[in-house]
């Protein structure tokens, strides 16, 4: 078994590696298993012999906490189970054998928590160890940074200090918007006329420094020009001093000012790292995902190539100097937001041993670099791209493309692409087609009144379809082999003024209308039948070796929906497997690549597929519907794999996981 020593922080390592070869505890340290994200177990007490055995062993439900979305993927760490629940972002520590709650914390309420539009969008915990005690680090919708002791969920003494407003403890917490530079109030926040700023993704803690991402509004929800900027934010991990700051938006003299033309750097804002950060505790570096700037789908007001929107960057860790970047998107407009964590391993190519990082994108196209040098593992080229349309756009005028590894979903539009059951469906298809503008890659939105009268633009993949943050990417480090999973999807939005689209909002950011916001409606064209307009498989997962940049092999996720088997229109076809339609939620163990989806009548299943051929091994069937994360653990000798589905942590396991006299449910 071939240990990455490279991605696990180092003061856990030995732990570690001491319970992979016990098979007694296998643990899993952050949302994404370890600090590369691979989102890879060596645990292997579950195979293809006996994974139709498994058994609903236990559920959390987080319904008493308001839990509803389900997007926090738990840590196994000491025997227990660390994760956050619902919109006020508790905190909770649970025995990891039986679920039972051991304790939890509530940050106190403030306006700044009230109006964050990513309250119950909290996807886990960072877990460091301090004086031979684990600490739990969590940011929150309010933009506080908090450290609690593992065993009892209380302010860890001597972080931080006196939060000035009522019911914070004298110790433990950061006010992270004090060292983003931008009038605040302590209760309210930054004025909304100023801009916004939350977190989704937990911090993480890299050689005693806790690095913090962050996140904004939903750019399809902004129609004011004006915010403030996701900087990257990296305290000490024993007091919670503040140690550096990354502008993600370069000021006057740093690298990437001058692509910020009309001195847009001086009032745009997001390009957040909304997604999870990854990082090489060897090499210092952190690795950031972002987003795109103020304004999705318009940018005239911010022209230029707007770095590091859309980007990811490699940050020294001690002191936040940035190491490389790779903008993935220039001048982003549209949504092509950087939707998860970056993957790290080690792979070999030409016979030399190459340290890399993977990002997956809403694009459909895998960007792979060494992560120490930042330099493509394979040739990444400038493509001329369609120009926009829209009166005071200026888009960039090429694209980067991998040249390896080739997308893994449609990235055209194209008749050839246009469903073809039966002549009349596709007929149907290309008369739905022709009332949008369509065509290549980069395919740029439309504006209502726009000169040929279509209802808008269509490109491909859309901003929901690729990849997307409840479909994170895995990776079996002990091959090379990624795994990403798609959805065949196209956008369409309605580009209307400004002004008019300011009324859809309540609160907005901001004072000054952009000339183009997203308005009222959208969502693209619809075949008349009930059927997706472009041909299966609907949503995939695909296995591509980093190792030769090839792809090996990919299948539909879960399986043709009923809804389809029964359409009257494609009576008497065999259809095959259109998947889903929706991304798998996924991990890889020792034995297999798992994955959750549905069956054919919408029944909740965990499938395990031979990593190496795609081959299904066995499906079982859920209680409930599985969304956005997934992990496994070994916990006193006995593998569990925990699902997240909606307010409910799910586990399954073997028969006699509870011969320890363990009840069923809590």
């Amino acid at each position: 078994m071939k240990l990455k020593h490279t991605v696990l922080p180092t003061m856990l390592t030995a732990l570690v590696a001491g319970s992979v070869f016990a098979q007694d505890t296998v643990e899993w340290l952050t949302l994404g298993s370890d600090y590369a994200h691979t989102r890879y177990s060596p645990a292997n007490k579950i195979d293809a012999s006996n994974f139709e055995e498994l058994e609903e062993a236990w559920v959390w439900d987080g319904s008493s906490f308001d839990a509803q979305s389900g997007r926090a993927t738990p840590s196994y760490v000491d025997g227990k189970l660390v994760f956050v629940a619902g919109p006020r972002r508790h905190v909770i520590v649970a025995d990891a054998g039986t679920g039972e709650t051991l304790c939890s914390y509530r940050e106190p309420n403030t306006f700044r928590y009230e109006y964050s539009m990513r309250k119950d969008y909290g996807k886990g915990v960072a877990i460091a160890e301090l004086d031979g005690k684990k600490v739990i680090y969590i940011t929150s919708p309010a933009f506080f940074l908090t450290a609690l002791d593992l065993n009892s969920c209380s302010p860890l003494e001597g972080f931080g200090g006196q939060i000035p407003v009522a019911g914070f403890p004298p110790t433990g917490v950061v006010d992270l918007l004090a060292d983003l530079g931008h009038p605040y109030d302590p209760y309210d926040g930054i004025p909304l006329e100023t801009g916004y700023i939350t977190s989704s993704s937990p911090p993480i803690v890299v050689n005693g420094t806790v690095v913090v991402g962050n996140s904004a509004e939903q750019g399809y929800h902004q129609s004011r020009v004006e915010n403030i900027p996701g900087d990257i934010l990296a305290y000490d991990a024993r007091t919670g001093a503040f140690k550096w700051k990354f502008n993600v938006i370069p000021r006057p003299g740093e690298y990437g000012h001058e692509t910020w033309e009309n001195d847009a750097w001086e009032w745009t804002g997001d390009v957040s790292s909304w997604a999870p950060l990854s990082a090489d505790q060897d090499l210092n570096l952190v690795y950031v995902p972002t987003n795109g700037a103020t304004v999705d789908f318009y940018g005239g007001f911010r022209p230029g190539d707007n770095l590091f929107s859309t980007s990811l960057i490699a940050l020294n860790a001690s002191t936040g100097e940035r190491a490389w970047h790779f903008q993935m998107v220039h001048h982003d407009i549209w949504n092509y937001d950087t939707p998860t964590a970056p993957i790290l391993l080690d792979v070999t190519i030409d016979g030399r041993k190459v340290p890399a990082v993977a990002q997956a994108t809403k694009q459909a196209n895998l960007y792979a670099f060494n992560r120490e040098t930042g330099e493509p593992l394979w040739p990444i080229v400038e493509r001329e791209v369609p120009v926009s349309k829209i009166p005071g756009e200026k888009l960039a005028r090429t694209q980067p493309i991998p040249t390896k590894p080739a997308p893994y979903e449609m990235q055209e539009v194209t008749l050839d692409e246009l469903v073809d059951f039966t002549p009349e469906l596709r007929q149907q298809a290309i008369e739905v087609l022709s009332k949008y503008d369509y065509g290549p890659f980069f395919q740029p939105p439309l504006h209502r009144d726009n000169d040929e009268g279509k209802l808008g633009a269509m490109w491909c993949p859309g901003d929901v379809g690729g990849t997307n943050i409840n479909g994170p990417a895995a990776a079996d480090p002990t091959s090379g082999i990624v795994y990403v999973t798609s959805v065949k999807n196209c956008s369409s939005r309605t580009m209307v003024p400004g002004e008019e689209a300011d009324t859809q909002y309540e609160l907005p950011t901001g004072t000054t209308f952009a000339d183009y916001a997203v308005g009222r409606g959208g969502g693209g064209p619809r075949h008349p039948a009930g059927i997706p307009l472009f041909k299966p498989p609907y949503s995939k997962i695909t296995a591509i070796d980093l190792n030769t940049g090839e792809h090996l092999w990919y299948i539909p996720v879960g399986e043709t929906p009923d809804r389809y088997k029964s359409n009257p229109a494609l009576q008497g076809i065999d259809i095959g497997n259109t998947g889903t339609g929706s991304h798998a939620v996924m991990a890889v163990t020792d034995t297999m690549l798992l994955y959750a989806s549905q069956m054919s009548d919408g029944t909740p299943a965990l499938f395990a597929v031979d990593k190496q051929t795609g081959e299904q091994i066995g499906k079982v069937e859920l209680s409930d519907t599985a969304r956005y994360g997934m992990m496994t653990y070994v916990h006193q000798g006995h593998q569990f794999i925990l699902l997240q589905a909606g307010p409910k942590l799910i586990t399954m396991a073997l028969p006699g996981w509870d011969e320890f006299n363990h009840s069923n449910t809590h």
